[in-house]
């Protein structure tokens, strides 16, 4: 299987900067043409964009093509001792490494599912995991201190060996082991009308979405929306305008037309209500709503992010 080149590969990199450093005269028409091509390339426009909403949009891009390293640890564990079961949980944090990370957020998981990560991406990916061996269980024992501790130790070496296939860390099934049991209850939290349970279950799995999807960061926008409707919920309008403004780039430029109506229409209402100038937002809405081309969704922000993980 012939290996994409990867953005942090040396002679890829040399031969980019080798390229890019070379002089090239270009006419002042010329330059305006090609900026008029890169707005029309991302699918937005930028005067729809303020000036903090532009450097962002334009951070996010040159993200996605950075090698964004990251380490994986398991510090504790704990014994959980039921009626009728017993077994170890194991704390998972990611670390994005190459600076300070200084948002470390921890997730429980049980032996079980790293057995069923494990399964799950040998149905796709089994020549290339034809390496990695998931660590085993032993028949006895399996509670003592110095078997925690080295299976401990062999889990979070074994996460370390699955990030580092291409294949594997973009796929769904190494999100889903991350993030799912999060957001599914968080979803019902935020259903059930909790929203401050939801808003901290959401808060958390948005920092890991972003140190795991940096390769798809549209991956995030169902979650901001989620957390803006919780923020909004708990009057907390501020926060959630800014929520807003920080989804509403990637919605526009990935045209995500079921957000892009719904998302427009909540920043308006909460724009007005911290006496915000609206009349950008409301023009663009007002476009979104008349497209012939486009397919609006008729539901409202919270009804669509409801819908999610029904």
């Amino acid at each position: 299987m012939e290996e994409e080149l990867e953005p942090h590969d040396t002679k890829a990199v040399d031969a980019k900067e080798e390229v890019s450093s070379a002089p090239e005269a270009s006419s002042p028409q010329q330059e305006k043409s090609s900026s008029n091509a890169e707005e029309a390339d991302v699918g937005f426009s930028a005067s729809c964009l303020t000036t903090a909403e532009l450097q962002q949009h334009w951070r996010a891009v040159k993200q996605e093509f950075r090698s964004v390293k990251l380490l994986f640890d398991i510090p504790v564990t704990r014994i959980i001792n039921q009626k009728i079961s017993k077994y170890v949980v194991y704390q998972v944090v990611v670390i994005r490494s190459g600076s300070y990370d200084c948002e470390r957020v921890r997730i429980e998981r049980r032996y079980s599912d790293f057995l069923h990560l494990h399964q799950e991406l040998l149905l796709d990916f089994s020549e290339e995991m034809e390496d990695i061996v998931m660590p085993r269980k032993k028949m006895t024992g399996n509670f003592s201190e110095e078997n925690i501790a080295e299976r401990r130790v062999a889990l979070r070496d074994y996460l370390t060996q699955l990030y580092s296939l291409r294949c594997v860390r973009k796929s769904q099934a190494f999100l889903a082991f991350f993030t799912h049991k999060e957001l599914k209850t968080s979803y019902d939290l935020l259903r059930g009308g909790r929203f401050s349970r939801a808003l901290e279950g959401l808060q958390k799995v948005l920092v890991i979405q972003e140190k795991l999807s940096s390769h798809n960061p549209i991956l995030v926008v169902p979650t901001l929306c989620a957390v803006l409707v919780c923020q909004r919920d708990l009057e907390d309008f501020d926060a959630a305008f800014q929520t807003g403004r920080r989804a509403l780039p990637m919605v526009r430029r990935y045209a995500l037309q079921q957000y892009q109506g719904p998302l427009l229409e909540a920043l308006v209402d909460l724009g007005y209500s911290l006496g915000l100038p609206v009349a950008q937002l409301q023009d663009e809405l007002t476009r979104v709503q008349d497209s012939p081309n486009g397919q609006v969704s008729e539901m409202s922000l919270k009804e669509l992010v409801v819908q999610e993980f029904v």
